[in-house]
């Protein structure tokens, strides 16, 4: 670490500790507590903790943290929206910060810096409130860019993860530049790439690439950290997204006949299979998170390799109990 990195990480440690918040809201089973950190570029930025409505200076046993990286264009209490009151069916901390790439804060697409940042999130929540106490498995879940950076999160050596959930991601940015002047509604996308990573795929290859977990596919086999990929055929954001999670989950197993992942492949509109009415209690149950009684999924079939193919929706066709089966390699240990 340069000296200018270790001073900023000094003074922003410092700057959560002293600005600690009172809450910022709650619900009738978690609350919501605010604090700021100095990102990697100097800038001041909020980060949203949310724990359950119980836990606090007074009682505080050691519980997980998830870290949880926004989707492209909306910010971290944004993000808080696809977590509901789920923190509390752990125990677990959920820590959803703003985030801020190398120009732009809301499209930061896996920026070395903002994936730097996302590893000190434990610290920055410990600083900012000395009675949260973090037993040692932290846990990094996202959807689209969210899901990007936390799969470039488990190649980072300042963290140890214990668990990655990525819903719907980009794996492959210079694949998905390309795509986007086709896909309605990202046609604007370019140009925030451009300014965001300085050129487009052709100008600044090897910047595309360290934003690209696909890139990272050999770290992210070697870490050995169980990982649950989620990709949808009817997703209209990412459009490519046999290439950008099929082809990552293929490489990935490839390399690493036994990596602990899991894929799942279903029939959902992007990112909503991230959200406590749909599926994400079914990802957390598959590391622990929460408990798996109750829990149900859409009807499926498992291929050989393992993965989850959801069944297409259809009329009558009723859901069934989650299982350890559902998990495959990714069942917690």
């Amino acid at each position: 670490m340069s000296t200018v990195r270790a001073i900023g990480a000094a003074l922003a440690c410092g700057a959560a500790a002293f600005l600690a918040a009172s809450p910022a809201g709650s619900g009738p089973r978690v609350q919501t507590w605010t604090f700021t950190y100095r990102a990697h570029d100097g800038a001041t930025r909020t980060a949203y903790l949310v724990l359950p409505a119980w836990y606090g200076a007074d009682r505080h046993p050691a519980i997980p943290l998830v870290i949880s990286p926004h989707g492209r264009g909306v910010d971290g209490a944004y993000n808080l929206r696809f977590w509901g009151d789920t923190p509390a069916d752990g125990p677990f901390a959920l820590v959803s910060p703003d985030g801020q790439g190398r120009q732009l804060p809301l499209y930061s697409w896996g920026y070395s810096g903002q994936v730097a940042d996302l590893a000190r999130m434990p610290a920055l929540a410990r600083a900012a409130f000395p009675w949260l106490a973090l037993d040692r498995r932290a846990y990094a879940i996202g959807s689209s860019m969210g899901a990007q950076e936390a799969l470039l999160l488990i190649a980072r050596r300042e963290i140890r993860l214990r668990g990655v959930i990525a819903f719907d991601p980009v794996t492959d940015m210079p694949a998905r530049y390309r795509a986007w002047p086709a896909t309605p509604g990202e046609e604007r996308l370019p140009a925030l790439a451009r300014t965001e990573i300085g050129a487009s795929p052709a100008g600044a290859p090897r910047a595309y690439a360290e934003r690209s977990p696909a890139s990272r596919l050999g770290a992210i086999a070697r870490s050995g950290v169980p990982l649950q990929l989620w990709w949808s055929h009817a997703d209209a954001v990412v459009t490519d997204q046999a290439h950008q999670t099929g082809s990552f989950y293929r490489r990935l197993i490839a390399t690493a006949p036994r990596v602990p992942t899991q894929e799942i492949v279903g029939y959902w509109e992007h990112a909503h299979e991230m959200h406590p009415e749909t599926q994400l209690p079914a990802a957390l149950a598959c590391f622990g998170l929460v408990p798996a009684a109750g829990i149900r999924v859409p009807a499926y079939v498992r291929r050989g390799d393992g993965t989850i193919d959801e069944l297409p929706p259809g009329r009558g066709r009723a859901s069934v109990a989650f299982s350890r089966t559902f998990c495959g390699r990714a069942w917690f240990r």
